[in-house]
């Protein structure tokens, strides 16, 4: 019972892999897509609840993340039609959230990826807003928005040793 968030975590990294076989349009990508969000607030709920909150666990839940993010963004640029600032302003998260892990290499000797409570909502919003964005970019835009914010937050909690995992 102790190791089940963390194979949920293990086949959240297998549903994302699951989703580059799927069409965008199918109810398979979207089944593994509804799947692979609810598995990542499963998975941390049931570590806690379990008393089983491991910094592998939060290593493999972090890297399950990471891998649908990669796997869902590989299959839905192609389909969507993003405007050039959203982009820059997407590379600069991506930029902050680098540097902070590089900090935390360099400060501790290992990356850090502190489940906040802004990225939990960064990722909740995130899995949300993806499907809307195909009718607006309102959504993700305010979901860069709270992901700056989130990723700024990460680095003072990295720089601050407030969160070492």
């Amino acid at each position: 019972m102790k190791l089940l968030p963390n194979v949920i975590s293990s086949f959240r990294i297998a549903g994302s892999v699951g989703l580059l076989l799927c069409d965008v349009t199918s109810v398979a990508y979207w089944v593994i897509y509804g799947f692979c969000g609810i598995s990542d607030i499963a998975d941390g709920w049931l570590a806690r609840r379990l008393k089983c909150v491991t910094r592998t666990g939060a290593l493999l839940d972090s890297s399950a993340d990471i891998c649908f993010v990669a796997c869902c963004v590989w299959k839905l640029l192609p389909i969507l039609e993003l405007p050039q600032w959203l982009w820059l302003w997407a590379g600069l998260i991506v930029t902050i959230k680098i540097v902070n892990q590089l900090s935390a290499l360099v400060m501790y000797g290992h990356c850090s990826f502190p489940h906040t409570t802004a990225n939990k909502a960064t990722g909740f919003l995130l899995f949300i807003a993806v499907p809307m964005t195909v009718w607006s970019i309102i959504p993700i835009a305010i979901v860069a928005a709270i992901a700056t914010l989130a990723a700024i937050h990460e680095g003072h909690f990295i720089k601050t040793n407030k969160y070492n995992q």
